[in-house]
């Protein structure tokens, strides 16, 4: 039966289907066809004001306390990479997400989707490093679920994780609370992950083996709030990296963020894989960085606190917030003018999470 004859059925913002009539691996990988499925498919079937905000973790108020509510789902290929695995991935991804509500990560869920034909010993492997990685962040695994499919169907082993936290400050934490001047903080150099992976899948050998950065974000998130930094947003860098992030933010605030190149912190044999593989680094992602607003009073107290922390030790600042122009992201360049630091369109590095 036709659409028309559905008055429940909202077309107010369709997806634009005739250019788009089928799902594209670029549609997961965190950038502007992404940003545009979630906007035009799933924000007007979901509406409602916890997904309004657009934040990493929904906050939620239940019998007087403030929660923050996440979800992920890992698909990464290969499941083992140097500096971690698909089980500490999804551990640290959903706990990162509850961090950056500023909330104390409290229990998670795991469901798993196995293959059939999956070695038990790749399973053990993976479930006992989710239990390290939960340990380490504070966090019990208390419910979940495991299915099982046909062989070829099911890529080896899938990971969903959801996760539950305690928001126990009065800050908002999320884009509309970013404001004109507030300081722009990364938390430590850029890129590793995304290469990490990168080199393992395609067998690339570089002269010094590069790590994923993956690793928990909440200790550091509650020692600024201990410490009465006044965070005004945190975000961490996945998928889309760093230039992905800041244009979401950009956009949710109606502000303009300006960024400067030679600040942001890249490792020489990241930048130098990049350069060989034709990419971005500040496209590229991450598994345990985050940007954070801060007033720019708070910003050098921002840096020291998270220079604290083993995962959050080579924080920076890299840039500020201004009025206009809204919604725009400009890099200064190390060489040369500024130049506009849009969305990732397509897909640069699939199945990194």
């Amino acid at each position: 039966m036709p659409p028309e004859n559905h008055p429940d059925i909202a077309l107010s913002c369709p997806v634009p289907f005739a250019q788009y009539p089928h799902v594209l691996l670029a549609h997961g990988g965190g950038g502007r066809l992404m940003h545009q499925l979630i906007e035009s498919m799933f924000v007007p079937a979901f509406s409602n004001p916890a997904l309004e905000a657009r934040h990493d973790s929904a906050c939620l108020l239940l019998g007087g306390a403030r929660l923050a509510f996440t979800t992920d789902s890992y698909v990464v290929q290969p499941l083992f990479f140097p500096g971690g695995d698909i089980g500490a991935l999804a551990v640290n991804g959903t706990v990162n997400d509850l961090a950056m509500s500023g909330a104390r990560p409290v229990c998670l869920s795991a469901a798993f989707i196995l293959e059939e034909g999956l070695p038990m010993t790749t399973l053990q492997r993976v479930a006992q490093s989710m239990q390290a990685a939960a340990r380490e962040a504070g966090v019990q695994v208390v419910t979940g679920d495991t299915k099982v499919v046909d062989k070829g169907k099911g890529d080896g082993l899938f990971v969903n994780t959801a996760g539950i936290g305690l928001i126990e400050h009065n800050l908002v934490i999320a884009p509309r609370s970013v404001r004109p001047g507030d300081t722009v903080i990364v938390s430590g150099d850029l890129g590793r992950h995304g290469i990490a992976i990168m080199a393992t899948r395609e067998g690339l050998e570089f002269e010094s083996t590069i790590e994923s950065d993956c690793a928990p974000l909440a200790a550091p998130v509650l020692d600024l709030l201990a410490q009465g930094v006044e965070i005004h947003c945190l975000r961490d860098l996945t998928r889309g990296g760093l230039a992905s992030a800041l244009n979401e933010i950009a956009e949710a605030a109606a502000l303009a963020i300006t960024v400067t190149e030679a600040r942001i912190p890249v490792r020489e044999d990241v930048q130098g894989a990049c350069e060989i593989l034709g990419f971005d680094p500040l496209y590229v992602a991450n598994e345990g960085r985050m940007a954070v607003f801060v007033p720019a009073r708070d910003a050098d107290r921002t840096v020291e606190v998270l220079r604290r922390h083993a995962a959050t030790a080579g924080a920076s600042i890299v840039g500020s917030v201004s009025k206009e122009p809204a919604a725009l992201v400009t890099l200064e360049n190390r060489l040369g003018p500024s130049r506009i630091l849009d969305m990732l369109s397509g897909e640069q590095l699939p199945r990194i999470c």
